[in-house]
């Protein structure tokens, strides 16, 4: 077993001034945290999966333009995120932020919701990363068999098998977490390379450049051409979502304060160019847009590659390629989706919350907690027996989610005066209020418009159910709110001392309950002296 250094010491220290005890170890470097966003966020596998929805809503203009837009403002989201990190590391992340950033008597409500949005965001994030590797692996299949076409049982059953090996990962590979996290960087961008190669070496044509930088066509979708760009704004915002999920992390980093921080943008700003290397050379070498959207499930790269490659054998080596960067994603959405299960179970906010908040010491990983993100997702995946277009409604969901959970405690900091971000290691400086508003607009509209489905007119299995999902979900919490978290929901332990001005309140100290960890007492958010 690795020994505890003084790092560890230190920032042991500084979590159980947050009102926590350390419980897992911290043998994940700023390196594996930047891959672990990098692997979540997959970009060539975000932006594979989800191609049909810019092809249908404007094709090149979308794709590309799209991309670097939605980068931007992923980037200044990012930014406003890691200032707040810096300030207060811990694995609650957004969720515990709205608590801290927030007066004394809005604090546990605050934390409540953006607990409940990060939970759902990060179940849902890795919910659409395996469910679309599931119709990927599928796809595969078609590429020697044109005629296969999966059936809604088919597509289930390969979901729950890649939900299935991600989470024997997690639970007896955690000790390896470090270095897959790492290898991913590396897979990720040789990936790259190597579809970008051979694409543009052995495609016999090859669209212009007024094609690739200038052709727009929405028609497919039915929108007005303008909203239709908006509309494919999904495809990016989608991808570039996860950022905020490796905040669950902090408590297994080094140095969090600083390497979290320096990590959320990074990632971000790494995956915004990776995009651009990946996007450019398939406009340049896409095949009729009408053959692509003809596939059966919605998965047309493999069919790219292989029309590219004018082989099945060459389309499947580029789609393994692909399937790599899967393994990667799903494992580590996986991975913060249970960090975060697990932190939000520690503060009683969800049903059953003593039996997810349990680390398993044997394994030294938070094993009900995924277990339970495991088993949810599942769940969730039979909504395609209802709707073919489910895949659509669970990126629709979880970007709305994230999106709105990383808008709270920015919403929260600018209403404030940024006073608790002032002393950051991470500041934005002068221009935090111009930073800050312009991802909270973003972020309002972005909520109207992933509620869209993709085309138009709709049936019963094309709709968008991202708000059904979501309703169903608030309808969850609102419930538990009221039956029980009212009265014992305190929000997240916070500092005896700290001033009342930047959101961090003054408590009474009251007995750990039974199972907690720590020094014998706690300080709760919402007491009053």
């Amino acid at each position: 077993m690795r020994r505890r250094s003084s790092v560890d010491a230190t920032a042991d220290a500084a979590l159980a001034k947050m009102g926590y005890a350390s419980e897992l170890p911290r043998n994940l470097s700023m390196i594996s945290i930047l891959g672990l966003s990098f692997a979540i966020m997959a970009v060539p596998f975000g932006l594979s999966t989800t191609m049909y929805i810019t092809l249908t809503d404007g094709q090149s203009v979308t794709i590309l333009y799209g991309w670097i837009f939605v980068s931007l403002v992923s980037l200044a989201i990012a930014a406003s995120l890691a200032e707040i990190c810096a300030v207060y590391p811990t694995a609650g992340g957004v969720y515990y932020w709205s608590a801290m950033l927030s007066t004394r008597d809005w604090a546990p409500l605050m934390s409540f919701i953006d607990g409940w949005l990060t939970l759902v965001g990060n179940w849902t994030v890795t919910l659409s990363i395996n469910f679309s590797g599931g119709q990927l692996i599928l796809s595969a299949i078609s590429l020697w068999n044109e005629d296969f076409a999966p059936n809604a049982w088919q597509t289930v059953l390969m979901f729950w098998a890649v939900m299935l090996i991600c989470a024997s990962v997690n639970i007896f590979g955690s000790a390896y977490l470090d270095w897959i996290n790492k290898i991913c960087i590396y897979w990720t961008g040789a990936s790259v390379l190597i579809i970008l190669i051979t694409l543009l070496s052995m495609a016999d044509t090859r669209r212009s450049g007024a094609f690739v930088f200038g052709h727009y066509d929405a028609s497919a979708s039915g929108w007005p051409d303008g909203w239709a760009f908006f509309v494919g704004l999904l495809q990016a915002a989608y991808t570039l979502t996860g950022y905020g999920m490796v905040a669950s992390m902090c408590e297994e980093v080094q140095n969090p304060d600083r390497e979290v921080p320096k990590a959320i943008v990074l990632s971000v700003a790494a995956a915004g160019l990776t995009g651009v290397i990946y996007l450019i050379p398939i406009l340049f070498v896409l095949p009729p847009v009408e053959l692509l959207l003809g596939v059966a499930n919605g998965q047309p790269i493999g069919l790219l590659f292989k029309t590219v490659t004018g082989s099945a054998a060459g389309g499947f080596g580029l789609l393994f390629l692909i399937l790599g960067i899967l393994f990667f994603a799903g494992v580590g959405a996986l991975t913060a989706a249970s960090r975060c299960t697990y932190a939000f179970a520690r503060d009683g906010a969800i049903p059953g919350y003593k039996l997810w908040s349990k680390v398993d010491k044997r394994l030294n990983v938070p094993f009900w907690a995924i277990i339970l993100s495991t088993t949810v997702d599942c769940l969730l995946g039979l909504i395609y027996f209802g709707s073919t277009a489910a895949f659509n409604s669970f990126t629709g969901v979880a970007t709305i989610c994230l999106s709105t959970s990383y808008g709270l405690p920015i919403l929260i900091n600018v209403i404030r005066g940024r006073k608790a971000v002032k002393t950051s290691t991470f500041s934005l400086g002068k221009f935090g209020y111009t930073i800050n508003i312009a991802t909270l607009c973003w972020i309002c509209f972005a909520v109207v418009l992933f509620c869209m489905p993709v085309s138009i007119p709709v049936t019963p299995s094309s709709m968008n159910y991202a708000s059904v999902v979501f309703a169903g979900f608030a309808t969850i919490s609102v419930i538990w709110y009221f039956a029980r978290a009212r009265r014992e929901f305190k929000g997240p332990p916070v500092m005896a001392d700290g001033p009342d001005d930047a959101g961090v309140v003054s408590g009474k100290m009251v007995p750990l309950e039974n199972g907690d960890k720590g020094s014998g007492e706690r300080i709760l958010v919402g007491d009053k002296r």
